[in-house]
């Protein structure tokens, strides 16, 4: 496979105070971040590999505005609890000479975002039952990082990088061609679930330990 995991994101209320669950883990908070123009801010956590972005909506006009409708990002957020999938799984190439975008998607062009960069959003943006999919070409590793960029990624926990990525979710339904593009290849399981759980393994899991952060926050961490 030419692409891998760059982040995921988890919809969360306003502020991030989900966050709190994973700093009483052991996780150390990198810097948060904001999107102008799209209306969605976070709180990042970051390992070697790989980064968890808890996201919400702090602009529901920008975030309802023409440009940033098709996401659905808004609908996303506002239903995290409810009909909507909570996540979104960004993909980046291993290696920066790989421009082919793994599945069909469409180019989104952010504010934020300087000239030509731009994501690529996968088609199934309107499966419910499915996490936001799109393709960062620009990407790389949180090690790789320039060290002006470079963000903690050193935890209390003891936890190095991201080597599985499981999601349950309440619904059998048949994945769309973008979503069978990430599970065929073996990146990440779909599962059948009580209700949306994202399941990440850490260091091949040779601990054999495993926490989940509910009620807060819809993600378990194995190691």
């Amino acid at each position: 496979m030419h692409f891998e995991f760059d982040h995921i994101f988890i919809c969360v209320a306003r502020g991030g105070p989900e966050a709190s669950c994973l700093s009483a883990f052991g996780l150390t908070e990198g810097a948060p971040n904001a999107h102008p123009g799209q209306g969605t801010a976070c709180r990042r956590f970051f390992f070697a590999n790989f980064y968890i972005e808890l996201l919400w909506v702090c602009s529901k006009s920008e975030a309802g505005s023409e440009v940033i409708r098709p996401t659905r990002l808004r609908e996303r957020w506002e239903s995290r609890a409810g009909s909507f999938c909570p996540f979104g799984f960004g993909l980046r190439p291993k290696n920066q000479d790989t421009g082919d975008i793994p599945f069909g998607a469409w180019e989104y062009r952010p504010a934020y975002l300087p000239a030509p960069l731009s994501i690529q959003v996968a088609t199934n943006t309107d499966v419910r039952s499915e996490p936001m999919l799109f393709y960062l070409s620009f990407a790389q590793r949180p090690d790789a990082y320039p060290l002006a960029k470079r963000q903690p990624f050193e935890h209390l926990a003891g936890l190095k990088e991201v080597t599985r990525v499981t999601l349950f979710r309440p619904c059998a339904e048949a994945l769309s061609p973008a979503m069978a593009v990430v599970t065929h290849g073996g990146l990440a399981q779909l599962l059948e679930g009580p209700e949306y759980l994202l399941e990440l393994g850490f260091d091949e899991e040779l601990r054999g330990q495993r926490v989940q952060f509910r009620p807060m926050l819809p993600l378990a961490f194995c190691w």
